[in-house]
């Protein structure tokens, strides 16, 4: 009887053991698969914690020069610095954008808590784009290249599926003031049901999200030109609709809330210009509501992310003193702090355009406002929308075309004001 005892006593010890250290295998184990889940487009969009920014790496006037992987990893130090975790780019035409996911990989390599992510965009646009064919762009047909855009996006996201969480189809392919490149929707919808079926043959990561970047109207957020069942049936494709939105564009195309002069009365010119630009967020979060409302009324309830927006520092044309007077530093500076403000609150990415300046933009003119869009200089200067990033430090020992990273205008607030001018009054504009 005590052998019995004995005998079941330690085949009790023995299981005893066995679980404790079966559950401390499996404990270990969660513990193992929470540190290596990878996040998805899911988690990241919408979420303030992964800050989203629009990307382009050229430095010079001459588009040919390419950035090389030391330069591009030096602005992903300067963006993550920043808190931006998810960037957008625009073409595989060129090897920029491929040049940069590898150049991620290898920092993730690196630093195993560098943190990364691309939102890839495969150019796509029409037969004869931009006067390159024998003819007339044709809006009807697709150029050529197309079928070759789409390849090199999908191994890309084959090859490095840790890194690129979108596909964008397309930038800004569909509206219609495209006039040298824009497609009919059915060619977008082409390409996204193509990679959609990739997915669900599992030929790309099942979960990489498909969409097309493009501006609100042609997401039906604007004229009834664009309701056709090509964009309804994309609306219901894409996995989110990233849009685009430029009020500052539109402070010279549809210049109504930006010249109207309705509780300006008795205003110092500073408030003037701050309600100019709180007017200038609202108008953005109208053309998103507009592009949700249509979605709606087709039935689909999708994430809606904006895919890109910003506001120009310097303008000598549209957008400058002899125009509708909206750059400068000032209200670049409050238009990023309204939309960071109003799409973190409401749950949406913002692919803010952009991170640098890029001088190969807007022609030979130095002054065009395609040049300025950038939060930094070409030569690493922070302009005034971030100056409280260079005073907390965060790109302490960063450079960028080996300078430092200082402060525009010197640090002066005072010369950055001298630069600030009031938007005008409708008869102002009418006498330009």
């Amino acid at each position: 009887m005590k052998n019995c005892f004995s005998i079941i006593r330690n085949s009790l010890l023995v299981l005893v053991v066995s679980c404790i250290y079966s559950c401390a295998k499996v404990k270990k184990n969660k513990v193992n698969e929470v540190a290596t889940t990878e996040v998805s487009a899911k988690d990241i969009l919408g979420n303030p914690n992964y800050l989203a920014m629009s990307y382009g790496g050229y430095r010079h006037a001459d588009h040919s020069i390419e950035p090389t992987a030391d330069e591009l990893k030096e602005d992903m130090k300067i963006l993550s610095a920043m808190g931006v975790k998810l960037i957008r780019t625009y073409k595989l035409l060129k090897p920029q954008a491929a040049n940069l996911v590898k150049v991620i990989s290898e920092m993730k390599k690196e630093d195993p808590n560098f943190e990364m992510y691309v939102m890839l965009g495969a150019w796509v646009d029409c037969k004869n784009s931009f006067f390159s064919g024998n003819g007339e762009p044709d809006h009807n047909q697709e150029n050529e290249e197309n079928p070759l855009e789409i390849a090199r996006a999908v191994a890309l996201a084959n090859e490095y599926p840790d890194i690129i969480k979108i596909i964008a189809v397309g930038n800004e392919a569909m509206v219609k003031w495209a006039e040298t490149y824009y497609v009919q929707p059915d060619v977008i919808l082409k390409w996204v049901d193509h990679l959609q079926n990739l997915k669900q043959e599992g030929k790309l990561p099942k979960d990489l999200w498909v969409t097309s970047s493009d501006n609100f109207a042609s997401w039906g957020g604007g004229g009834e030109e664009y309701y056709v069942e090509d964009l309804n049936e994309l609306i219901k494709a894409v996995d989110f609709i990233s849009m685009h939105t430029y009020p500052m564009h539109d402070s010279h195309y549809q210049p109504e809330f930006w010249l109207d002069q309705t509780g300006l009365e008795g205003k110092t010119d500073l408030e003037k210009i701050e309600i100019a630009m709180l007017r200038s967020k609202e108008y953005a979060m109208k053309q998103y509501e507009n592009v949700k409302a249509y979605m709606e009324s087709l039935g689909v309830n999708k994430p809606i992310h904006i895919g890109e927006t910003g506001w120009a520092s310097f303008s000598s044309g549209h957008y400058g003193a002899e125009g509708s007077r909206a750059c400068d530093e000032y209200k670049e500076a409050l238009y990023y702090k309204h939309m960071r403000d109003w799409t973190n609150a409401a749950g949406l990415s913002c692919f803010y355009f952009e991170g640098f300046d890029e001088p190969w933009k807007g022609g030979n003119n130095p002054g065009d406002s395609e040049k300025h869009f950038g939060l930094f200089t070409v030569d690493g200067k922070a302009k005034y929308a971030i100056w409280d990033l260079v005073d907390k430090g965060v790109f302490e020992g960063l450079t960028r075309n080996g300078n430092p990273i200082t402060k525009t205008f010197n640090g002066s607030k005072e010369e950055v004001m001298k630069t600030v001018l009031v938007p005008p009054k409708p008869q102002e504009v009418a006498a330009h």
